[in-house]
């Protein structure tokens, strides 16, 4: 397993030296997407083989319809952001007037990205890595159920629905590790003191702390939103896997990973178009 993660690894520094970037990304959406076959196959024999022609057709509907609609609301969460303005004002260096121009600071809603599920789904499976390979796994005591409550194939089953409580933790993670890795990642006191440094400032607010203060309270209310977003969702493949038994490999992670890479690498093919048009025009 080592040898062929570095391989994969190896691959993916190969196509993001020789193509268009994201080469760790690509590989993994190759791997998620060739599993989307097999996952219609066995959709297709569990809700819509030997079933009336009413029946089939309407279970694929909501089956399609449920997928558009995710994918959809993947797109809007990797694309919203919120953009702070941020003006600078006229100064003078030797005879001329410099600054006057308005920009912003671009706050992308899912700040953390697929970090927070990552995250919480790695730690949430952790003990139950452990049990299996001390052999302890199978048995009917409370740590069984403790063990077995933190499996997402036993959340949301009618059937038995205290399982479903690890659901609970797992929203609780999802939501911590999404603040934790923004906190790391974007620092607001840093960013108040660049702006001030420049001579820009927020309008209707004041330099220094109070600019620290209002991006801070900008960026907890986005994080949330963000982390709603992701637990919406992450919980959808969840349900339907628990009340219907729809167990695929495309829900949840794996779609925000499809899309996100999908999103970026055209991005990236976009760019790189404008620099080649611009470097014909300057040749010609």
């Amino acid at each position: 397993m080592t040898a062929g993660s570095a391989f994969l690894m190896w691959i993916g520094e190969q196509i993001s030296e020789y193509g268009v970037g994201n080469g760790i990304s690509i590989v993994l959406l190759i791997n998620i997407t060739s599993r989307i076959p097999d996952d219609f196959v066995s959709l297709y024999e569990q809700f819509m083989q030997g079933k009336t022609i009413l029946n089939a057709v309407l279970a694929a509907v909501i089956i399609l319809a449920v997928i558009l609609v995710t994918v959809v609301f993947v797109v809007f969460l990797q694309g919203g952001e919120r953009r702070i303005p941020v003006q600078y004002a006229k100064k003078m260096q030797g005879r001329k007037i410099v600054g006057g121009q308005s920009t912003n600071i671009p706050m992308k809603v899912n700040t953390a990205g697929v970090i927070p599920v990552i995250f919480a789904s790695s730690l949430m499976s952790f003990p139950g890595v452990i049990v299996s390979l001390l052999g302890k796994s199978g048995g009917t005591g409370i740590g069984s159920k403790i063990i077995s409550g933190l499996s997402s194939s036993n959340w949301c089953d009618p059937s038995q629905p205290i399982y479903s409580l690890g659901l609970l933790l797992y929203i609780v993670l999802v939501v911590f590790f999404a603040y934790f890795y923004t906190s790391i990642t974007f620092n607001p006191i840093e960013i108040s003191n660049n702006i001030k440094k420049q001579g820009g400032f927020i309008p209707g607010i004041r330099p220094g702390k109070p600019t620290t203060e209002y991006l801070s309270k900008i960026l907890n209310y986005i994080v949330f939103v963000g982390a709603v977003g992701l637990i919406i969702v992450c919980v959808i493949p969840i349900f339907f896997n628990g009340m219907f038994g729809a167990d695929v490999s495309f829900g949840g992670t794996s779609i925000i990973i499809i899309v996100g890479v999908v999103l970026e690498t055209l991005k990236q093919i976009e760019s790189q178009m404008l620099v080649r048009y611009y470097k014909g025009f300057l040749n010609d």
